[in-house]
């Protein structure tokens, strides 16, 4: 609502203009004939803009989300990796398109990596929904959802580390999500089968080096994948092995920030690119335009063919 009364201070509508509104108006918008749509939300909105804007054959941007994997190796740096992915995963309370989604890692460090991770997470965030630096859930909807989601997976198996309990009053009337993290996570959970756009961290613990690949590979292709280690071959054999919309080394969500690298997804996470050049090519339509020289020599390319053909073919013959 304020960059709507900013811009119409400023612009004539025909320049620039913000509406705001609710699904109705993105659904309306969607089906208007635009030259470009770019749209940045779930996966599931991102289908229906790409169905409407089909109906007038209008180009579309669609950065859309997904569940983005951090993947850890054995040998990996736990000092330098639990205060980076605690930080990357609570930024906005985890509300992120580029959020860490879930985490693999060797299943013989899986406890004493989620101990390091919410050490962080508390030592950052503390345990006091009053937390200035803590952010809140956007919606009491999305609220519901996720206490859905851990209740889903504590129910299936999932050892819950918890800031407090999503029910606590203290959190739950401020729409504060404490961050939890999900040890022992499956996937025949919801949590592990939607993205979670929360502060909620599902790990599961592999025993095959070759297993976290496969496991990627088996689902849609993310929007960012995390890879932390120490070992340069393996690093490569992940990065040519997975496809994502970008990737981060020993870190997350700075792939997003550089503005010369493209940013967008590719399949369920997205289609197209922006950032920098980027942004500008996206927006903008190449015109060709040619101009015929007065001393061109086209006339010579017109039928008939048959004395023409004959005489560059004996002056081909010559210059060779």
């Amino acid at each position: 609502m304020l960059l709507e009364r900013l811009v119409a201070l400023h612009f004539a509508a025909d320049e620039f203009a913000v509406v705001t509104g609710g699904p109705e108006i993105g659904e309306a918008f969607s089906h208007l004939a635009f030259d470009h749509l770019f749209f940045t939300g779930s996966t599931s909105v991102g289908r229906k803009i790409a169905l409407a804007a089909a109906a007038n054959l209008t180009p579309v941007t669609l950065e859309l989300g997904g569940k983005s994997p951090a993947m850890v190796l054995d040998g990996a740096d736990w000092t330098r990796l639990a205060p980076r992915l605690a930080t990357d995963k609570l930024l906005n309370a985890g509300q992120t398109c580029i959020a860490p989604d879930y985490a693999l890692v060797p299943e013989a460090s899986v406890q004493d990596f989620a101990e390091r991770v919410q050490a962080s997470m508390r030592r950052m965030f503390g345990t006091d929904p009053d937390n200035e630096d803590y952010t809140s859930i956007v919606s009491d909807r999305h609220y519901a959802r996720l206490e859905g989601l851990v209740a889903d997976a504590a129910a299936k198996g999932a050892t819950l580390m918890q800031a407090a309990k999503p029910d606590d009053p203290g959190w739950k009337s401020k729409r504060k999500f404490p961050p939890t993290i999900a040890v022992g996570a499956t996937a025949d959970m919801m949590i592990m089968q939607e993205e979670i756009f929360g502060p909620l961290l599902p790990i599961m613990g592999y025993r095959d080096a070759a297993w976290p690949v496969d496991y990627i590979n088996r689902h849609d292709r993310p929007l960012a994948l995390y890879w932390f280690g120490n070992d340069g071959a393996a690093r490569d054999e992940v990065l040519s092995r997975t496809i994502s919309g970008g990737v981060t080394v020993n870190d997350c969500l700075f792939h997003f920030t550089q503005i010369n690298q493209p940013m967008g997804g590719i399949g369920a996470s997205g289609t197209g690119a922006y950032h920098g050049e980027w942004g500008f090519r996206t927006f903008s339509k190449l015109k060709p335009v040619f101009y015929r020289s007065p001393f061109s020599r086209l006339a010579d390319l017109y039928p008939p063919y048959g004395g023409k053909l004959a005489r560059l073919e004996k002056m081909l013959r010559l210059m060779s």
